[in-house]
């Protein structure tokens, strides 16, 4: 199959193939019919799977063959990154169709403000936006939907963990009630099945291998006390095979320590978390897109909405807290059918929380020997691990102090 196959406005086609696309993934080879149809849909596809393309081409070619001028399709994003990025893979896909599209998002100056406030009201085809600065525009009067036609919601799973559900709730109040509403998630748990229930119509369904990793990553696991994990990151990483690492840590303040730790000693290495300023977030994504940065170290925002090719190597410096979490860190690798590697750190405390990971994903990751000069690491037993996943919690009341108990 290819992409000739959809019927796609020549000025579409000839964005693609200046792009490089060739064949569509499995993703866009089912949603874009039905996109196409004008079907609601609900799509779970893990991240790397051609999930972008699969909303944004149907969208492209309707709106080239409409032509109709006007506001048209929301995007609605949890990042400001992923709502860049889309906006980066519109301005590619639609070089040659006329069709415009703006990115909106919190974190800029007065200036970006008034820049993107003028840019609505000049008119643009698509509008890419995070909740909170789409919520702050809507009040402004800034932005008004009555021709809306595509609500797109992306990753939102994603949104829903980020606490945006009554964000949501407030723009669809502004939204028309007739419109084509497309939902893609990368996990299907509960809370994302009544979003679906409460903004979508008679809707289809896909499910494209929900929660497995691509099977082109190499997972490793090394379980070791925290006072041993940065001696052995320093030594994963004198490996100059790695040519592009995301190293993901559990909070901004090891983000910090690593950085300067690897930093001093002359690594090509920047942090990454939502402390720093806009234009130093572009300027190191740009880094290490171009391959003029090596390691980036960061938190979750990284874990989905960063799409950069050629990532080698995904370190886990910390276990996830979620198992889901985990299937988007490594899926930073292995993207579009090839190789990486990813190796997490596994300590006493969190080798239940990875015992669910690989419960989830259905595969027991390779558990590597640390080096004897490294010292005794924790023991590691299957079977108590398992006992302890399916031992029942039992709940204690906590009182405090002077305060009588019922």
């Amino acid at each position: 199959m290819t992409f000739n196959d959809f019927n796609f406005d020549a000025t579409l086609l000839e964005g693609l193939d200046a792009m490089g696309y060739t064949q569509p993934t499995p993703i866009q080879q089912q949603a874009i019919p039905l996109i196409m149809a004008g079907k609601d849909l609900i799509a779970c596809a893990q991240t790397g799977t051609g999930k972008t393309a699969a909303f944004v081409l149907p969208i492209l070619d309707k709106i080239v063959k409409s032509n109709a001028g006007n506001l048209n399709t929301l995007i609605i994003a949890p990042t400001r990154e992923l709502a860049m990025q889309i906006d980066q893979q519109i301005e590619g896909m639609a070089y040659f169709c006329g069709v415009s599209s703006i990115a909106i998002y919190g974190g800029n100056d007065g200036m970006a403000w008034d820049r993107q406030a003028k840019a609505l009201k000049e008119g643009a085809d698509i509008v890419i936006a995070t909740p909170g600065r789409l919520i702050a525009l809507l009040q402004s009067g800034d932005l008004k939907f009555n021709t809306l036609q595509h609500l797109v919601l992306d990753e939102a799973d994603r949104m829903l963990d980020m606490g945006f559900s009554d964000d949501l709730k407030t723009i669809i109040k502004h939204i028309p009630n007739k419109r084509q509403t497309i939902l893609f998630s990368a996990t299907m748990p509960p809370k994302i099945r009544t979003l679906a229930a409460e903004l979508l119509t008679n809707h289809e369904q896909i499910n494209i291998a929900v929660s497995k990793p691509a099977a082109g990553i190499v997972q490793q696991a090394y379980v070791v006390y925290d006072n041993q994990k940065e001696k052995l990151l320093q030594q994963i990483l004198t490996n100059e095979d790695y040519k592009s690492v995301i190293v993901f840590c559990g909070k901004k303040d090891k983000v910090h320590e690593l950085y300067k730790t690897f930093n001093a000693l002359k690594y090509s290495v920047k942090g990454f978390s939502s402390n720093l300023e806009q234009a130093d977030r572009e300027e190191i994504m740009r880094d290490f897109k171009g391959k003029r940065l090596r390691i980036l170290i960061g938190t979750d925002i990284l874990s989905r909405g960063i799409d950069v090719d050629g990532i080698s190597l995904v370190v886990n410096f910390d276990v996830p807290p979620d198992p889901e979490d985990y299937i988007h860190r490594i899926g930073r690798t292995a993207r579009a059918e090839k190789a990486g590697v990813a190796i997490t750190f596994v300590n006493e405390k969190d080798q239940v929380r990875f015992a669910q990971i690989e419960a989830l994903m259905g595969i027991d990751v390779a558990k590597i020997e640390v080096p004897a000069e490294y010292g005794a690491t924790p023991k590691y037993d299957p079977e108590a691990i398992q006992k302890r996943m399916n031992k029942p919690r039992s709940f204690k009341p906590k009182f405090k102090k002077n305060t009588p108990k019922p």
